[in-house]
């Protein structure tokens, strides 16, 4: 507070400087000031700045030739109309009159001389600077203006210390509704917050992403180009090319020109200019000298709907404009009064008169020539702008209805502070025109904007309103049929800088924009979520997914059924194997002391019998869904029934060797072996070194079910754990070394009588068994699906069927076929035989 009365208080003599030498005796025009109870202040541009370049600190002289500004002229004759209204009324203020003092603010020096003057205490003209203002009494009550944001930082700062009231009718900048900085600052237009996520919204339902941003110099300008810079991001709008419309620029100057090349060269179809009207004029006067054409603007407020661009040569081929505008609206009357007016003003200006104090920025020599044909044009952007300064100066009445404690007859009088009446200001809440008037803790509007679009029909120009934009929360409507656009056909432009991904393909960002990017199909087992179109994410473990896909899908579990057709096909051969090894027992049973049966190798055939039978019950183990049972039992089962059966096979085999070959060469082995039963030893320790192989196996690689996820991507095998683990291995091994030993064993038998070789036979189990388990192991490394359990089933029953088939089936054959070769008489022929044979060698 201090630091700006010290800052006043150094203008004073500089002011008063100005008042004695270049204020006093002026000219003025009527209009600008009328008396009234209190006094309202407004500040409007009635003429355009002067850019010329300035030696000294001195007030822009705004009364200049070819100067004048239409918009700026009904926005000041609205000020007049409102108050007049009001004055006329006795439903407001009874008894109270309302009296102004208007300014021309063409420039920013002209700005802060009338906001001084504004701040003058009432009946003098000067500031007194007091320790404490609670109490300071000034000329006006409440400022109406400025027009721009850059002139509204000024004035809001310098009123901010006196908390007057200052309510802008075109000042939108978001910067002026930080309380702190500019606590009396209230506004009729909508903040550029809520512009700007009505441009954003107005991107993203047309899929515009890839955009360029103009912007003018000054706050204005600036500060919405990063506004809608920090918000665009969030949104996935990346901007390709950004610049400033520099305040000194001039159409064809080398900066302009530069700036047109590099916004064509960008290749974005939309281009969003935000710039306040005068530098958007110099901006559009460069892209038609440029021929710059068919692209999509978004235009901001300031000179969406303004006469003063749609008036350049040619602007009508630069493509299709749309828009933010602040919401078409009326002030019924406005034209009528500025008629009346033109007719009372004729003449030359006025002088100031003697003892008076006049303003050199109250003075418009146009408004002097004006006729009803020649007055300027009201169109529908300065009539939308003129309600903004009328709903401005009736919230100030309403406020002061309240603070003077207005009935429907009559108004306390009294003096009136500025901070009194800021505080009613805000809680207004009345309705104008069938609109609601209030404002937001941060003095803000509650109105929102219409979305327009330029229509040219032949040379003329219209606009179409084509939906409307809400505040707090900003929600879009638009009707979008009603866009005609500069393409082929009416097709919506697009303004991507790549295309859209195929679905299930991931973007990978190309450069330092994240609009820019490839397309790649996300991996199998991994899905595209549409909130991240830049990560493919994996699905989960009971799912799966294809290469490019956008969801992901229910594994099948799989394993190998009872109903299935090989499932069935392989228990019908299990159980017709079982069936013949049980037939089997019972004929050797009936025909146990025949020479065929003993020659066989006795009791030792049903041990060799019930192996096999003990392996083929294991079969039934990989059938269904596997249990801990099923997996603990079936692998070792089947090999420990084979292990037995080629034990058997293998000391029968040995046995026969040492009958007919050893007893004679050497007898005291063959005597040893036989008193201390060699055969049920051998086949009982062969036996139980598998048995303790099995144990190991089931101790350290225990089989267990498991989900097996890694084989199929879209399937679940139910398995046991290591199929072919370590211990399984080791089992087979000992296998394959007593098929070897079984091998050798009847190969030295060869040469044995016929009814004792069992080489032929042997030889082509082990072959059988042999070629079974290599087939296995080659299916089992080329294919780990579902059916895995029946190749195994299917090889070990070859092998169990082979061992079968070459050992007992001849036997059987001669039991029950060739009756007549099963007595002693035949096998003591065949061993006579041998016995000659073996006397002749």
């Amino acid at each position: 507070m201090f630091v700006w009365a010290a800052y006043l208080l150094s203008l004073q003599l500089p002011i008063a400087f100005c008042w004695a030498y270049s204020c006093h005796k002026t000219e003025s025009s009527p209009g600008f000031s009328l008396p009234g109870d209190y006094l309202l202040g407004g500040l409007f541009a009635l003429h355009s700045d002067c850019l010329q370049v300035r030696h000294r600190p001195q007030v822009t002289r705004c009364d200049r030739p070819n100067s004048f500004n239409g918009h700026g002229y009904h926005l000041f004759q609205a000020m007049r109309f409102s108050i007049e209204e009001i004055n006329n009324s006795t439903a407001l203020l009874p008894n109270i009159s309302l009296g102004y003092e208007l300014f021309d603010v063409c420039s920013e020096s002209a700005n802060v001389y009338a906001t001084l003057r504004v701040l003058a205490q009432r009946g003098t003209g000067h500031l007194e600077m007091q320790r404490d203002l609670h109490n300071y009494s000034s000329k006006v009550v409440a400022l109406i203006g400025p027009d721009n944001t850059d002139h509204a930082v000024t004035t809001a700062s310098l009123l901010g210390p006196f908390l007057m009231p200052m309510i802008s009718y075109e000042a939108s900048s978001v910067a002026l509704s930080t309380k702190r900085q500019y606590p009396s600052f209230l506004r009729t237009i909508p903040s550029d917050k809520h512009q700007v996520e009505a441009m954003v919204l107005l991107l993203r339902s047309f899929g515009w992403v890839w955009i360029s941003l103009i912007g003018s110099y000054g706050d204005y300008g600036q500060l919405g180009v990063q506004a809608l810079e920090e918000l665009a991001a969030p949104q996935g709008i990346c901007i390709a090319f950004k610049d400033i419309v520099p305040f000194s620029a001039q159409v064809g100057d080398p900066k302009m020109q530069q700036m047109v090349h590099r916004l064509a060269q960008a290749r974005t179809t939309v281009i969003v200019v935000f710039s306040n009207r005068y530098l958007a004029r110099v901006f559009f006067m460069s892209v038609v000298l440029a021929n710059l054409t068919g692209k999509v603007w978004i235009a901001s407020e300031d000179w969406a709907i303004s006469t003063y661009i749609t008036k350049v040569p040619g602007i009508q081929g630069i493509g299709t404009v749309l828009g933010v505008a602040i919401q078409r609206r009326r002030v019924p009357g406005l034209k009528e009064f500025e008629e009346s007016y033109i007719r009372e003003v004729k003449g030359s200006p006025r002088s100031c008169p003697e003892g008076s104090w006049c303003s050199t920025n109250q003075l418009c020599r146009e408004c002097h020539t004006f006729t009803t044909q020649s007055m300027p044009w009201l169109g529908a952007f300065s009539m939308s702008a003129a309600y903004n300064v009328y709903q401005a100066v009736y919230a100030v009445a309403h406020g002061l209805h309240q603070l003077l404690g207005c009935t429907s007859e009559t108004c306390s009088r009294g003096p009136v502070y500025p901070w009194q009446l800021l505080q009613q200001i805000y809680k207004v809440n009345f309705l104008l025109q069938k609109d609601t008037v209030a404002f937001d803790d941060n003095g803000d509007p509650l109105g929102g904007y219409n979305i327009i679009s330029w229509d040219w029909n032949g040379p003329e120009w219209t606009f179409e309103v084509i939906g409307s934009a809400s505040v707090s929360p900003v929600q879009l409507d638009i009707n979008k049929t009603k866009i005609q656009w500069h393409g082929k056909n009416n097709q919506v432009p697009t303004s991507v800088c790549t295309t859209d991904c195929l679905e299930g393909h991931h973007r990978v960002v190309v450069g330092s924009h994240h609009c820019c990017f490839e397309c790649i199909p996300c991996e199998a087992g991994t899905f595209l979520n549409k909130s991240d179109l830049h990560i493919c994410q994996p699905c989960a473990k009971e799912e799966w997914a294809p290469e490019g896909s956008t969801t992901c899908f229910p594994r099948t579990v799989e394993f190998l059924a009872w109903q299935e057709p090989i499932s069935l096909v392989l228990l019908t051969a299990n159980t017709l194997l079982l069936l013949l090894l049980v037939g089997t027992t019972g004929l050797f049973a009936r025909h146990l002391h025949t020479p065929v049966v003993r020659s066989a190798g006795g009791r030792l055939c049903f041990l060799m019998l019930g192996s096999l039978a003990a392996g083929s019950c294991s079969f039934y183990g990989f059938f269904g869904e596997p249990t801990v049972p099923t997996c603990l039992l079936r692998q070792p089962l089947f090999s420990l029934g084979f292990a037995v059966f080629l034990s058997c096979l293998t000391i029968r085999s040995f046995q026969l060797v040492i009958i007919f070959k050893f007893s004679t060469k050497v007898p005291t082995f063959y005597h040893t072996w036989a008193q201390n039963h060699g055969a049920g030893l051998s086949v009982t320790a062969s036996s139980t070194v598998h048995l303790l192989i099995c144990v190991l196996w089931l101790a350290v690689w225990t089989p267990l079910p498991t989900r097996e996820y890694q084989r199929f991507p879209h399937l679940v095998i139910l398995e046991c754990t290591e199929v072919n683990s370590a211990g399984f291995l080791l089992a087979f091994t000992h296998n394959i070394l007593l098929s070897v030993s079984t091998f050798a064993c009847s190969y030295l038998g060869k040469e044995l009588p016929e009814n004792y070789n069992e080489a032929k036979c042997v030889t082509f189990s082990l072959l059988l068994n042999f070629v079974s388990w290599i087939a296995f192991f080659t299916t089992s490394i080329i294919y780990q699906g579902s059916y895995l359990p029946a190749v195994y089933v299917m090889a070990g029953l070859a092998t169990l069927s082979g061992g079968f088939s070459g050992y007992f089936l001849p036997k059987c054959y001669v039991i029950l076929c060739r009756p007549d070769l099963n007595n002693a008489e035949h096998f003591q022929a065949s061993i006579l035989d041998y016995t000659r044979r073996s006397g002749s060698t």
